[in-house]
């Protein structure tokens, strides 16, 4: 066990080295204008690890420990918003597919935090809140990152996305190491692995996605294929703005599709409204009926 832990030290100690490898050739290479959150995601880790490196002795375990937990926290809201930038950039031509997938990407995060809060105090007598709140937005955002990587790899053909672009390497960087820490903590679950090998090979599958983004980084960055015919993309982003156009009733309507989300639940709640006004008519009316009678 001692073996392991001093191994992932290692590979712990090797990943601020690859990821200022990153953040230089992404700054080298005009990359990070590009892609400005995954920028500032790599940066934080160096940072993160020049603060919590130095703490983890026993001696300075209470700041070790929050420092730890709350870098986990800004890692994980940095993750989610890296995924929300290389899902617009993969939807950049479509515009309306675009403004429809930053509505669900908004309320998306706003429902990962409730339940991370709500975990939390509902586990507050059996652990810390901090862990428990950190912990399921860490896999919530995991999820996320596999569900990303997933959808790249079905409909990259119908996108233009080639798999030689930098926003997929970003995908599969973070989509490889989510499936394998969900996998790990599978296994954990059912008493198949110990804390120390899982330890191991999470920092392993990290290094790799670094690994990954340097590579991806240095290589050529390969145009998105706007040879093909992307029928049925485009007639999704069709279909989309169509009931955007049909919505929009006033010239000053807005070009994002949140007035439209607001008009519709407007019009479902007046005609529960109107269908609750409804009811009580009728009942009364039969009311005034028996009494009549």
């Amino acid at each position: 066990m001692k073996s392991y832990n001093q191994i992932a030290l290692y590979l712990w100690c090797a990943q601020p080295l690859l990821q200022s490898a990153v953040a230089l050739v992404l700054w080298r290479r005009k990359v990070h204008k590009q892609f400005p959150v995954f920028f500032v995601y790599v940066l934080a880790q160096i940072g993160i690890f020049a603060i919590t490196f130095p703490l983890r002795s026993g001696e300075n375990y209470e700041w070790f420990f929050y420092a730890y937990w709350a870098g986990a926290a800004i890692t994980a809201l940095l993750s989610f918003r890296v995924i929300h930038e290389v899902f617009i950039d993969v939807f950049r031509p479509y515009h309306t597919l675009k403004d429809l997938g930053t509505v669900l990407f908004k309320w998306t995060g706003v429902v990962m935090l409730l339940v991370s809060v709500v975990v939390a105090f509902s586990n507050s007598a059996n652990s810390d809140p901090l862990i428990q709140a950190v912990t399921t937005l860490q896999r919530s955002v995991r999820m996320v990152q596999c569900g990303l990587i997933m959808f790249l790899l079905l409909f990259s053909r119908f996108l233009g996305v080639s798999k030689r672009q930098k926003n997929f390497g970003i995908a599969l960087g973070f989509g490889l190491f989510a499936s394998v820490e969900l996998i790990l903590i599978a296994l954990n679950s059912g008493g198949l692995l110990d804390v120390s090998r899982i330890g191991l090979i999470n920092t392993l599958m990290y290094d790799l996605a670094i690994v990954i983004w340097l590579t991806y980084a240095l290589a050529r960055c390969e145009a998105r294929d706007a040879a093909t015919n992307h029928l049925q993309t485009q007639r999704w982003e069709q279909s989309l703005a169509d009931l955007h156009t049909a919505d929009a009733r006033t010239p000053t309507a807005s070009d994002s599709l949140i007035p439209m989300f607001e008009g519709m639940v407007e019009r479902a709640f007046s005609r529960s409204s109107n269908l609750g006004e409804l009811d009580e008519q009728v009942a009364a009316a039969k009311v005034g009926s028996k009494s009549g009678s």
